[in-house]
């Protein structure tokens, strides 16, 4: 199996420990667990939300002690998997508090834009949800490279302009509201969206190899992990398509 997040991948079925044959990954239990992160993720997030409404100073450094937190544990959870049962809430929780304050950042300069973010990820999410388990959406070895390649593609992108942030400088175009700029973003959108559809390939696939129950709560974290990227992706288009008007 191959999957375009970098948490949810082959190799993380190479390091299965020893585990007892009657405790065993189940899709339910996937889905349970997904939930629950999200819950913790939307109740931190409600809390730099407020604060940003606010104005109360404390927003900034809880936005960027989560955006820290939530690196350090994200990496713990795909380095150790066993741990994701403790850390993959840690980084929901970590990950809520940096997209609460950068939601209602938004939200301040493009009203409802934060809803139509929210509708549009989880329309996404549950329209190909459907279209994978109807079987409109073939996720053969051919379709893994692509999106993989495409995911690296722009990681590599995002990690030069970072770079060049440091000189005072950045990657032209694709950060404006231009054509350009909304073109690209559609296309990090898009590709965002369909490692989704890797994701919901990988917690199959684990669930049918009978893989240990703590991968319910790593595979959880590896379809938020695809999930918190779409988001921030629908932030950033909808407010270049708002700008113009």
């Amino acid at each position: 199996m191959r999957s375009g997040n970098p948490a949810l991948n082959a190799k993380a079925f190479e390091r299965f420990d020893v585990y007892e044959p009657t405790k065993v990954m189940t899709i339910d239990g996937t889905v349970t667990r997904t939930g629950v992160l999200l819950i913790l993720l939307v109740a931190a997030a409600a809390v730099t939300w407020n604060q940003f409404l606010q104005q109360n100073s404390i927003y900034g450094p809880l936005m960027i002690g989560g955006l820290i937190v939530g690196l350090i544990f994200g990496l713990a959870t795909c380095f150790k998997p066993t741990w994701a049962p403790v850390t993959a809430p840690i980084y929901a929780v970590a990950e809520g508090l940096f997209l609460g304050g950068l939601s209602a950042f938004f939200e301040t300069m493009y009203p409802n834009i934060v809803f139509q973010a929210v509708c549009l990820t989880f329309g996404t999410l549950f329209g190909l949800l459907i279209a994978y388990k109807s079987g409109l959406i073939k996720v053969t070895e051919n379709f893994k490279l692509g999106v993989v390649a495409a995911t690296s593609g722009i990681c590599l992108v995002y990690l030069v302009g970072w770079i060049m942030s440091f000189f005072g400088s950045g990657i032209p175009y694709i950060h404006e509201s231009g054509w350009i700029g909304i073109g690209f973003s559609l296309f990090v959108v898009v590709i965002a969206a369909l490692n989704l559809v890797l994701d919901f390939d990988f917690i199959e696939n684990g669930a049918a190899n009978g893989a240990p129950k703590y991968m319910e709560w790593y595979s959880a974290f590896g379809l938020m992990v695809t999930l918190v990227w779409l988001y921030v992706e629908l932030l950033r288009l909808l407010a270049k398509l708002r700008s113009r008007d």
